[in-house]
């Protein structure tokens, strides 16, 4: 499928997340969700958002304090 190599911007998986850019960058640092940078941006795997949001312990959106 198309969907499984969609790649993400920093918006829009925050979007889909439903946290803040912030949010998304602090779980990259955290080892928590894969990225990759690419030149200055980052991009996200849409498939590796989407195995967060599963796995993850946390509700979309609630880790903006």
């Amino acid at each position: 499928m198309a969907e499984d190599h969609e790649v993400l911007t920093t918006e829009e998986a925050a979007a889909l997340l439903r946290v803040s850019t912030k949010t998304v960058l602090a779980l990259v640092r955290a080892g928590k969700l894969p990225g990759e940078k690419v030149g200055r941006a980052w991009r996200f795997p849409r498939r590796d958002v989407l195995d967060y949001v599963r796995g993850s312990n946390v509700k979309a959106g609630m880790t903006d304090g």
